[in-house]
């Protein structure tokens, strides 16, 4: 149990570095101010784990512990002092898709070490993965990540599931999660840079490529 909290943390603080820098870069498109980029970095970081806990009857993990907000807040001090033109092209794309990854295999880590049934842990996991991304766009002012053609949900499904899947055949959680991270990152990456995605409503997907 140990080994699965400590696994639980360290994915869990990873991500929400990860995420709350595209929730710097986000505000610094638009221009905005430093507390603008705090408050951005902290919603993004945390939105996706806050409603997941919120679901499930769990303490929301940020409350008693602030230095998930503080990881936050260092990840947009450190895209203000650096620069959004130091993170060029895709950045922020990649970011998200390596929030997304990590933070489906931490959904579904702390939803399955609650109890909660590996059907809903899966669940938890696609909510953590993408709810802070939805939240991040809206006050952005930008396209829904899950309004686009290309994969985005089904990585982050991809990964819960192997996560999970992995450990109802007992599979140790951190061989597990590092699976479940790979599973989500390849899908997002196939869907970054060839346009996967899957067919539309009605027929093949008329935007998909190949």
């Amino acid at each position: 149990m140990d080994r699965l909290t400590a696994t639980l943390a360290v994915l869990d603080y990873a991500a929400v570095a990860v995420f709350g820098a595209t929730g710097a870069l986000a505000a610094a498109r638009r221009k905005h101010d430093i507390v603008t980029f705090g408050f951005f970095a902290a919603i993004t970081g945390v939105g996706g784990g806050t409603l997941r806990d919120l679901l499930i009857g769990a303490p929301v993990f940020w409350v008693g512990r602030p230095a998930y907000v503080i990881v936050c807040l260092g990840a947009a001090a450190a895209v203000w002092v650096v620069g959004p033109r130091r993170f060029r092209g895709q950045t922020l794309t990649w970011l998200d898709a390596v929030g997304m990854a990590a933070y489906a295999v931490v959904g579904a880590l702390k939803a399955t070490s609650l109890g909660v049934p590996p059907f809903s842990a899966v669940v938890m996991g696609v909510l953590t993965a993408t709810f802070g991304g939805v939240i991040r766009d809206v006050l952005a002012h930008e396209p829904s990540v899950l309004l686009q053609r290309e994969l985005y949900v089904t990585p982050a499904l991809a990964g819960a599931a192997t996560f999970v899947i992995l450990g109802l055949v007992g599979t140790p959680a951190t061989p597990a999660g590092i699976a479940g991270f790979v599973a989500a990152l390849s899908l997002r990456a196939g869907a970054i840079l060839w346009k996967w995605s899957l067919p539309g409503y009605g027929g093949p997907n008329p935007d998909a490529e190949g």
